[in-house]
């Protein structure tokens, strides 16, 4: 006899009990067959959700690096994330592994703090600091912990081309994975999504909206902000950031950002940090380097910090603004459909619960169910995404264009807290109107339901 899938999601072998337990809560009509490719934030919360909703589908997450990556800057969980993992219980064990920063500091090219941004403390109207903010990784890795056992992991591949069928799409693939036809073809792929291009008939780089910055991460290992659980901002000229975030490990560290904010029509520096980006990471140090040895601050401690990291990855910022999230049997989700830095990473939550939610209310009849997600989420995600000079104006390239922006923000900060954490948070591209999320009859829901 087969195994089956009892009511919490878990599998468990056939008894009496938990037969019956499944008939009356949790008919399976279907056993979707869906791959998923990449294993970051969007796929996960998706394969959790599908798994609630259909304990026995197969799901195959392919990734093209050779292990989970684990690894990445601070994110942060906002608008309707927040609900999403309290339903999946996960809101505690989030918490307990967040990075207890209390704030920002913004600070002169002396170290002197020119103006504060405190954490807010609420939910509903989060500042710079969130109130759930987490590296990358440890949340993937919160994430990745219910499904690992549940799903199949494919690392070093990825997804070749895909032909659409009336019942399925056939999916080939780069590295030696023998070609399979899927119910849904999911692309969690990031920013540089292939299948969206596939998808869309286009480069996958006409959907990108470039926003002229570009950034390092990276872990240094001593303590630069000297036990401070408070983040440091610094602004040199010429669009250099460095930005420091205190790290929960108690051996000493700190994350650190260096951040190049390119001048409104600037080619030349631009043209350099993209070929950065493309000759990769050992190219793009040495051009950190280059650009930020004469920065000011601590910048020099920072680059020398870079230099002994192991965990070093750098990327353009920038929006993903896809026309479409879906065609057929293939969708978007994630930063491949709607990067937004800022809440990029609460989109991404928002968007695999939305997806799976579908699927479960249009009874796994696919197509429909795609382009109600679509009907869902593409005007969602158009209210968050704003103007790509918002990160120019954020950090002037001047000196005179620095003072001015400090001189505003301490009278503000001094004047009314509430009121800039709120403008600020708008500023960054995060905003408190929530998607109004239709009530999916998950299968535990369900079992209340019918045992009431």
């Amino acid at each position: 006899m087969d195994w089956v899938g009892i009511g919490d999601g878990s599998i468990a072998k056939p008894t009496p009990g938990n037969l019956t337990l499944r008939l009356c809560t949790m008919p399976q009509q279907h056993r979707p067959k869906i791959l998923i490719s990449g294993s970051g934030i969007a796929g996960s919360v998706l394969a959790f959700w599908l798994l609630r909703a259909y304990p026995l589908a197969e799901i195959t997450i392919v990734e093209r690096a050779p292990s989970l990556r684990l690894t990445g800057a601070s994110v942060d969980i906002r608008n309707s994330a927040i609900d999403i993992v309290k339903l999946m219980g996960l809101e505690d064990e989030i918490k307990k592994h967040t990075t207890r920063e209390r704030g920002v500091h913004c600070v002169d090219r002396h170290g002197n703090v020119a103006w504060t941004l405190n954490a807010s403390g609420r939910e509903d109207m989060q500042s710079v600091t969130s109130e759930f903010e987490i590296f990358r990784g440890k949340l993937a890795a919160i994430f990745l912990e219910p499904i690992k056992d549940k799903v199949a992991f494919v690392f070093d591949e990825m997804v070749k081309s895909f032909v659409q069928r009336e019942d399925s799409v056939h999916v080939e693939f780069s590295n030696g994975k023998k070609a399979e036809a899927y119910d849904l073809l999911v692309a969690a792929d990031g920013v540089g999504s292939r299948i969206r291009g596939q998808m869309l008939s286009t480069p996958w780089s006409d959907q990108i909206r470039d926003e002229g910055c570009y950034a390092s991460y990276f872990t240094i290992k001593s303590d630069l902000l000297e036990g401070s659980r408070m983040a440091k901002w610094f602004n040199g000229t010429n669009g250099r950031v460095v930005f420091l975030r205190p790290d929960p490990d108690p051996r000493g560290r700190t994350r650190a950002y260096l951040v190049n904010v390119t001048p409104d029509g600037d080619t030349t520096l631009s043209q350099r940090l993209k070929d950065g980006l493309e000759q990769g990471h050992e190219a793009y140090q040495n051009l950190m380097e280059e650009l930020f040895k004469d920065a000011g601050w601590i910048s020099k401690e920072v680059i020398e910090g870079m230099r002994g990291s192991d965990d070093f990855y750098c990327s353009i910022f920038a929006q993903t603004r896809s026309p479409r999230l879906c065609d057929g049997r293939v969708v978007l989700i994630g930063d491949a459909g709607y990067a937004t830095p800022g809440i990029g990473t609460s989109l991404a939550i928002i968007g695999g619960y939305i997806l799976a939610g579908e699927i479960l209310r249009h009874d796994c009849d696919v197509r429909p169910a795609l382009e109600a997600y679509e009907g869902l989420m593409q005007p969602f995600v158009q209210t968050q995404q704003r103007s790509t000079n918002m990160m120019r104006y954020l950090n002037p390239q001047t000196e005179w264009g620095i003072v001015v922006r400090n001189t505003f923000m301490r009278v503000a900060t001094f004047l009314m807290f509430d009121y800039l954490a709120m403008l600020s948070a708008a500023w960054l591209g995060f905003t408190e109107k929530k998607l109004v999320m239709p009530k999916y009859e998950w299968p535990a829901e369900r079992r209340s339901s019918d045992s009431s």
